[in-house]
């Protein structure tokens, strides 16, 4: 495999890991927004544009777009997070340049104001539906109370009040700083012309216009409190926990990822053993989350709400003896093999390569290739899990417990 790279004179990168004995091409818009680029005022108008670039361009109606993109077989999708909104397809390589010029054209919709009005209902829908799926919203308001009002705080979805009140000049302004030229890139992986993608880039987004465009990335000021909140409606309780972790810009993320998998991965883990394996909890884990600027361990469970403050003090006994007494060796070993089978399996697709070169080139501006990453894992010593866990420990924490239970117990 073969990195690339090509920058247009309007500031539009082209990258691309190029693979000549793959069998399919990913091909992605990545673009440098999300929820901590928003205000209160326009909460949610990045999601928003997410939906309204499938409504139609000046070219193509909306029907248009979705018959181009099944009629080149294409499996294409969207989404958007707190730092950045991805438009991507996975195509046979002889269908590169009319992928392209499908996913170029849609990166210029004509967000009109009859498609607007009739897309904000759905969104509108779309948070209320959110927010009656466990754990009810939580995962946002926990960011909340942990946060404050950090940018990485701010829901992706929006509120339902920040969406009806956004109007069509509020969504095309945004659109003119987020989208322009020298705040996305294009990516691609697998069987890749890149000679040719970029002229085929330069023919169709060539002339677009460029803007200045910032992102505010301050440090967090991250709190610890616990709540608890009734849902009448709920049938189990879920205890939802987030601490402090290594960022995506710091080396130390993969001793994070390493930390996560030996005390909560969802299979073989401590909290799988101790909660999971022995019926006490329906589901019980812990994940780290990286972001620029912050990072995050977070912790979910899940049971019966009559055994909820046995597990929450038991989840605090497992976080205390990692603190107390660290890991073993073979722990780390285990984690380790994991990580990196993890690694190579999700590399063998072209489309899962894609968001590995995307996401690294998002949020570091560097290529990682599939042994550098293998390297980095095993590197990783015991001296470097104990180190962040003392830096980062799980035990200070924000938590928020919700279900049937009226209060928690004393």
């Amino acid at each position: 495999m073969k990195f690339r790279s090509h920058t247009l004179d309007n500031g539009l990168e082209i990258i691309a890991e190029c693979n000549d004995a793959a069998h399919s091409l990913g091909l992605g818009f990545f673009v440098r927004t999300g929820s901590r680029d928003e205000t209160d005022q326009i909460a949610g108008v990045s999601h928003f544009l997410e939906h309204m670039v499938f409504k139609g361009t000046p070219k193509r109606s909306a029907e248009d777009v979705n018959r181009e993109f099944d009629e080149l077989g294409a499996h294409y999708n969207a989404f958007t997070s707190e730092e950045n909104t991805v438009y991507y397809a996975a195509v046979l390589p002889e269908y590169q340049e009319p992928i392209l010029d499908l996913l170029a054209d849609v990166m210029r919709p004509s967000l009109r104001e009859e498609d607007f009005e009739m897309e904000k209902k759905v969104i509108v829908e779309e948070i209320q539906m959110y927010a009656d799926q466990p754990p009810f919203g939580m995962d946002d308001k926990i960011k909340e109370l942990h946060y404050g009002k950090h940018p990485l705080s701010r829901s992706v979805l929006g509120t339902v009040e920040s969406v009806e009140a956004l109007s069509p000049q509020q969504m095309r302004t945004y659109f003119e700083s987020r989208y322009s030229p020298g705040n996305l890139f294009v990516a691609a992986a697998g069987k890749v012309d890149f000679e040719a993608l970029v002229t085929q880039v330069a023919n169709r987004c060539g002339d677009w216009k460029a803007q200045e465009t910032s992102r505010d990335i301050p440090a967090p000021n991250s709190g610890s409190s616990f709540k608890c909140i009734h849902r009448k409606s709920a049938t189990q309780q879920y205890i939802l926990q987030l601490a402090d972790a290594p960022a995506s810009e710091d080396d130390d993320r993969y001793a994070a990822k390493l930390l996560a998998t030996i005390f909560g991965d969802d299979s073989g883990s401590r909290m799988y053993w101790e909660m999971v394996d022995s019926g006490l909890t329906e589901s019980a884990s812990l994940g780290h989350y990286e972001y620029l600027g912050a990072g995050m361990f977070f912790t979910w469970i899940s049971c019966e709400p009559e055994a909820a403050e046995a597990n929450f003090e038991r989840l605090a006994k497992l976080q205390e003896q990692a603190e107390r007494d660290g890991f073993t060796a073979e722990e780390l070993r285990q984690a380790q093999s994991k990580v990196k089978a993890r690694v190579v399996l999700g590399s063998e697709r072209p489309r899962n390569r894609l968001f590995h070169l995307g996401g690294n080139w998002m949020q570091r501006r560097e290529y990682r290739s599939v042994a550098d990453d293998l390297a980095a894992v095993e590197a990783v010593t015991l001296d470097d899990l104990h180190r962040v866990l003392e830096k980062f420990p799980f035990s200070k924490h924000t938590t928020v417990t919700i279900g049937p239970l009226e209060q928690w117990p004393a």
